[in-house]
């Protein structure tokens, strides 16, 4: 006879679940319609790495519904901006495109490139008054994409990411977690709490003008990446979300939705005891993770599976 989860005792079990997998995690999760939430060291501070986008995202329609920018409008990519990484950050010809569809290349499959076009057409300082405004005041942006890139290869002393990549594999896991982008206080960083409350806002259209909140619940229903939140769930859900990948954090922050029209803010955010680059148990993790705090919430209101 299996064991109903409660909000009571998942806690312990998200604890047991990620120290198997290597992992120090960092959760909380809240059902959107009602008082019920989870929670596993969510008001440490945790490196954001690329959940960041949302609220850059969410800036830009708020932007947009404004009338102060254009979705049509049309940017360029510069080189200087490309990483080699997805999306428009790998190609190798010039790219332009218009800010709506740089948005959609940002969330649906984090292209690095992509987000700092958008983040310089609305502003670093625009983002961060909003994140204020809305009450989120453990989220903090210090800059794009090119930034977090730029202070990890001035840490490791490298002139490219491919330069890096060796570096960066030969050093200990201790060295790797005082690497800049891994230290929640020099970096664009947030909490568990902080992240699900904002998704809770945008997904009650409180977190600005009801089109725009929709404009981000629908891009970010477009991921591409089913390898972390989504893996925890079948087809009775449907899971709108973010990833967000640095040395040593394996993050995801999105919304799971039950068809019965449960709908549940739930933000992982992992550190590895022993950093890798490709750790399909970490990935994983933040499955279980999220379906062991969603199933406790659907107890907790009566709608258990």
């Amino acid at each position: 006879m299996s064991t109903v989860r409660t909000t009571a005792t998942a806690p312990r079990e998200l604890r047991t679940m990620f120290a198997e997998a290597g992992l120090r995690g960092h959760l909380f999760a809240r059902d959107i319609d009602g008082p019920a939430a989870v929670g596993l060291d969510e008001d440490t501070p945790v490196a954001l790495a690329s959940v960041f986008k949302i609220p850059i995202a969410l800036a830009y329609a708020c932007e947009a519904e404004a009338g102060r920018l254009d979705r049509t409008e049309r940017h360029p990519v510069p080189l200087g901006l490309r990483d080699g990484g997805i999306g428009v950050s790998g190609c190798a010809d010039p790219v332009e495109m218009s800010l709506r569809d740089l948005v959609g290349m940002m969330l649906t499959m984090s292209d690095n490139a992509a987000t700092d076009v958008v983040l310089r057409r609305v502003g670093l300082d625009r983002v961060n008054e909003l994140l204020a405004l809305l009450g989120r005041h453990d989220t903090h942006l210090v800059g794009g994409c090119s930034d977090i890139v730029g202070a990890l290869l001035a840490d490791l002393g490298a002139a490219s990411l491919a330069e890096a990549q060796p570096v960066l594999a030969a050093l200990p896991a201790e060295e790797i977690m005082r690497l800049s982008v891994c230290v929640p206080g020099r970096t664009t960083r947030s909490t568990a709490r902080d992240t699900a409350a904002l998704l809770v806002q945008i997904w009650r259209d409180e977190a600005g003008p009801a089109a725009a909140c929709r404009e981000v619940r629908d891009v970010m229903a477009r991921q591409i990446w089913p390898h972390r939140l989504a893996s925890g769930f079948g087809d009775d859900y449907r899971v709108a979300g973010k990833t967000g990948t640095l040395p040593g954090w394996r993050n995801e922050a999105g919304v799971v939705e039950h068809r019965d029209g449960g709908r549940y803010a739930v933000a992982v955010f992992t550190r590895a005891a022993t950093p890798q680059e490709i750790d399909p148990e970490a990935d994983r993790a933040i499955g279980r993770a999220a379906r062991i705090a969603v199933d406790a919430l659907r107890a907790s209101a009566g709608a258990g599976r």
